[in-house]
């Protein structure tokens, strides 16, 4: 058996969890290790009681392992643990990370940049378009945007996200075979089909319950670099990601919203003790430095700017050529371009967001130092 098939076999195990694995493969050297070692020995280790030794020596009886991994192999899923590079490396840092994630889709290097968009599954008409306008405004900028696949506000971020052709991971609070909410598993599709992945800490055929919601949310918060609370009431799942994403070190952001409407008391709440107010996506871009990391400019001869653009289409890169280092008026810049007027608009604005641009008095426009 292998380290990973025995990490497989563990997290479906009941009421172990990754602190007490943790402990274990430090005491045994390894995770199979543990599922062969003798009764007396597991005793020996924090937090493993006499029930909890018995229900590791009589593992095979418990756990169909390999109905698990025939599963996954026939669903197309990646099952990843902390070994495997692609595992989020800011996961690994919090108190209880995920033994194993199941990938439906495809994880990247890039993923690592993220932001967890959350908030409230009943929401509003405003705080559905601010989730879809400042998701795609992050994923068009090359950030990841990272939600739980729920009614509501989840559902809209992870719009946003495909519509701007970015990349968005949907972290569910149940198996990948039993996706929840059902009517979600065309936009999981289409996430897991080039847009991201669709990840799952649970056995396969976990059911959705109270408990496996707030295990997913430190998932959501833990994986992100910071937390944007897009509307939610007093009391919301979402303030618990918040909370989450506090004690773990992100930063946390919210939007604000009508003081007299009960959907924004939570976000309100927030900005008045210590969130970051956020209007559009380029708060969080300039807060996390994420567009312009300070060692793409630290050597000689490397072009910050150029490490620092992701992905441009054509149109915004001929618009960036042209503007070099002078400050250029709309006009000019369509005229020296040699495209549309429409294109360019468009291509600002783009970069604009990117933070690669930014507009002076007087329709003028510079690139960004």
């Amino acid at each position: 058996m292998t380290d990973a098939e025995a990490l497989v076999a563990l997290n479906m195990l009941p009421k172990i969890g990754p602190v007490r694995v943790r402990r274990l493969v430090d005491y045994f050297g390894s995770a199979a290790a543990i599922l062969q070692a003798p009764g007396d020995s597991l005793r020996r280790v924090e937090g493993i009681g006499p029930d909890t030794a018995a229900l590791l020596r009589r593992w095979e009886e418990v756990v169909d392992l390999e109905a698990e991994l025939t599963r996954a192999r026939e669903m197309g899923v990646t099952v990843i643990t902390q070994q495997d590079e692609l595992y989020p490396a800011p996961l690994r840092e919090i108190h209880d990370p995920p033994l194993v994630l199941y990938v439906r889709g495809q994880l990247l290097a890039r993923d690592r940049m993220a932001v967890g968009v959350v908030g409230s599954r009943r929401a509003t008409s405003y705080g559905l378009t601010a989730a879809r306008k400042l998701s795609f405004q992050l994923a068009h900028a090359g950030v990841t945007v990272l939600s739980g696949l729920a009614r509501g506000i989840d559902t809209a971020a992870h719009e946003g996200a495909v519509a701007a052709k970015g990349r968005t991971i949907a972290v569910i609070g149940s198996g990948l075979g039993r996706l929840y909410p059902p009517e979600n598993e065309a936009l999981a599709a289409r996430i897991a089909d080039g847009h991201g992945a669709v990840v799952s800490e649970f056995p396969i055929l976990t059911e959705p319950d109270k408990q496996t919601f707030p295990q997913r949310n430190r998932i959501v918060s833990g994986w992100s670099s910071g937390i944007l609370v897009v509307e939610a009431p007093a009391w919301s799942g979402a303030l618990i990601t918040a909370n989450n994403a506090a004690d773990q070190g992100r930063s946390v952001y919210a939007v604000p919203g009508p003081i007299d409407r009960a959907s924004s008391l939570g976000c309100n709440k927030l900005i008045q003790n210590g969130a970051r107010l956020v209007l559009d996506a380029g708060d969080i871009l300039d807060d996390l430095n994420l567009l312009l990391p300070r060692e793409a400019g630290g050597a000689p001869g490397v072009d910050a700017a150029a490490v620092a653009r992701p992905e441009l289409t054509e149109g915004e890169r001929v618009v960036w050529e042209t503007l070099h280092t002078d400050e250029l008026q709309l006009d000019e810049i369509i005229g020296k371009s040699g495209l549309p007027a429409a294109e360019v608009a468009s291509g600002l604005m783009r970069l604009e967001i990117r933070r690669l641009v930014k507009q002076l008095p007087g329709r003028r426009y510079v690139r960004s130092s």
